[in-house]
């Protein structure tokens, strides 16, 4: 994992701690955050002390002030941009999707088409639920798929790939249910008997299902 991707978690976990803990410092912050990712984290990610070290001071120069409040630094953090996101076309990765569609049998236009809606291209991303990288994988799908870093392009479509594979074969090739099933989870989708009432899901399918048949 590179340095942008290791901002890209300094940024997320800053957010959720705004929210749980509002009266901390600034300082405070940063310093729970850093030592957070190197006591969970530094192995995963083959990151030095060093490296996260540099990047909590230089999240600290960024926000200008250790005493800022957790309110200021939340109006502060958005232009100065911790995180570097990168603009990536969906040629970048044409010969891995075709790649994970042959090895799982899942045809590459619905990969991609799950892909464009998950993350739009970006290998970098993460949602607030803390699913990461270009089919938005989250950290117990992606252990249980075999996938080790998340953030690696060919690991990432492979494990989705592998993940929509599972859900055709169960749905019996009902592409809207195994898509209802990605979103949702496969027990929402049994537990409903078709896609769950869910305004996200339903939306999800039909976006999905309009992309993958264009």
């Amino acid at each position: 994992m590179n340095i942008d991707q290791l901002k890209a978690m300094l940024e997320l976990q800053a957010l959720q701690n705004f929210h749980s803990n509002p009266g901390q410092s600034a300082s405070g912050l940063f310093q729970d955050m850093l030592s957070s990712i190197l006591n969970d984290q530094s192995t995963a990610l083959g990151a030095t002390a060093t490296k996260l070290d540099e990047l909590f001071e230089d999240a600290l120069a960024a926000v200008g002030s250790s005493n800022l409040s957790k309110q200021n630094i939340t109006q502060t953090l958005p232009p100065i941009q911790l995180t570097k996101i990168a603009t990536n076309s969906n040629a970048n990765f044409d010969g891995l999707i075709d790649q994970a569609a042959a090895m799982f049998s899942v045809p590459a236009k619905l990969i991609k088409s799950v892909i464009q809606k998950e993350s739009n291209f970006n290998p970098n991303a993460v949602s607030h639920a803390g699913a990461s990288g270009l089919m938005q994988l989250m950290p117990s799908t992606a252990r249980d798929l075999g996938v080790k870093n998340i953030f690696d392009p060919a690991e990432n479509i492979q494990g989705g790939a592998k993940y929509l594979k599972q859900l055709l074969d169960k749905y019996e090739n009902q592409v809207d249910l195994a898509l209802a099933a990605y979103n949702a989870g496969p027990g929402n989708v049994d537990k409903y008997g078709g896609i769950p009432p869910f305004k996200e899901t339903k939306n999800y399918v039909r976006q999905v299902t309009d992309i993958y048949s264009s």
